[in-house]
């Protein structure tokens, strides 16, 4: 069959989007489309504007859904209809799968595993798999290639920034008077149930102002970010960067960056892209779905343990008997994970301490 027109339904979180470049790009070497466009939930467009050679990003609104949600759909389904030779679905949730079998009769789509959700799109769909949450999201996301005859490369495709980001990041260091090397440190997330607490993460600071360079605090402009920026220690070595970088000037920040320091979120996934040494803080989040894919190693974390490294990561975790729960909290509604609350900073920091001193990052600060 010559497929030239490709639709890919991402409707999932930033980290789905970013970890499909990888099967994006082997789709557009191996089988050579005219274009590929993408449809996301309107919260992820940031980072799916950095997959290169996309025609079209469709977006779907949750905020829509509630005030005009058939307008919306119905939008949608025109933009789509009949458009594409193939079209292939990440997500398996009934809308997506909708939205796929609109768009082509050519599809592939993860479903899931219990039949009384995924009977249907058995029979409607032309080819389909099961998303497996014991496998790691990339591995999941590679698992359309099988259907093409294609044999996927285990690696991930980093995200590239703009040259204008590159100059606009070295002008804002140059303004902080900030030069290599440097840490990053990121402490938020999507959701307040994956984040340090404040005591927590105010002593990690606190100990990462001690290694004499700099480290650069990264967020966006949500809540959470804000909360955290508020209640920012003000310390040696510390400089405050969040609400200051659009996702494009991150990754450009993220890529001069020695290391990343900071929660399982979009920027981690970004520096283990970037194959850059990473010392995660991991709650109740399953690792053998979520943690840093290892390009080196062509695998992830896969097992739960106070402390590992494996490649260039370390993952920190709670020694509880409850770890890893992959529940939104303990409360499993965005509460808080007391997983978290019982991870020493102490800990945390002495890994990273250690790193610097075997890569003599310590001393080549001092010698500048």
């Amino acid at each position: 069959m010559n497929i030239n027109t490709v639709l890919i339904i991402i409707q999932r979180s930033n980290g789905d989007v970013l970890l499909s470049s990888s099967l994006i790009s082997q789709i557009q070497k191996q089988l050579k489309p005219s274009a590929i466009d993408l449809l996301v939930n309107d919260d992820t467009i940031s980072i799916a504007k950095t997959i290169p050679m996309i025609r079209n990003i469709y977006t779907f609104s949750y905020s829509l859904k509630n005030k005009s949600r058939w307008n919306q759909e119905s939008s949608i389904i025109k933009k789509i209809y009949r458009k594409y030779d193939l079209c292939i679905n990440l997500t398996s949730s009934d809308r997506s799968v909708l939205y796929a079998l609109f768009a082509s009769k050519n599809t592939i789509s993860a479903i899931e595993r219990s039949f009384k959700k995924s009977w249907w799109k058995k029979i409607f769909l032309k080819n389909w798999y099961y998303f497996d949450s014991q496998k790691h999201i990339f591995i999941n996301n590679l698992q359309p290639l099988k259907f093409l005859g294609i044999s996927p490369i285990k690696k991930q495709t980093a995200p590239i920034a703009s040259l204008k980001s590159f100059k606009s990041i070295e002008g804002k260091l140059k303004k902080l008077n900030i030069f290599d090397p440097f840490l990053i440190f990121h402490p938020s997330a999507q959701y307040d149930y994956k984040i340090f607490p404040e005591v927590s993460r105010n002593k990690l600071l606190y100990l990462l102002s001690q290694l004499d360079m700099p480290i650069i605090v990264t967020g966006g402009n949500s809540e959470i970010d804000i909360n955290i920026k508020k209640n920012m220690p003000l310390l040696p070595n510390i400089f405050n960067l969040i609400g200051n970088t659009s996702i494009d000037e991150y990754i450009a920040l993220s890529q001069m960056s020695n290391a990343y320091v900071g929660m399982d979120t979009l920027n981690m996934h970004i520096a283990a892209c970037q194959e850059k040494p990473i010392f995660a803080i991991f709650g109740p989040t399953n690792l053998k779905m979520w943690s840093p894919w290892s390009n080196e190693l062509e695998s992830s974390a896969f097992e739960d343990k106070p402390i590992q490294t494996y490649g260039k990561t370390t993952i920190f975790q709670a020694d509880m008997p409850c770890v890893a729960c992959g529940k939104a909290g303990c409360d499993d509604k965005h509460g808080n994970s007391d997983c978290l609350d019982n991870i020493d900073p102490a800990v945390v920091f002495k890994s990273i301490e250690k790193w610097c001193k075997s890569e003599r990052i310590i001393d080549a600060k001092s010698m500048l």
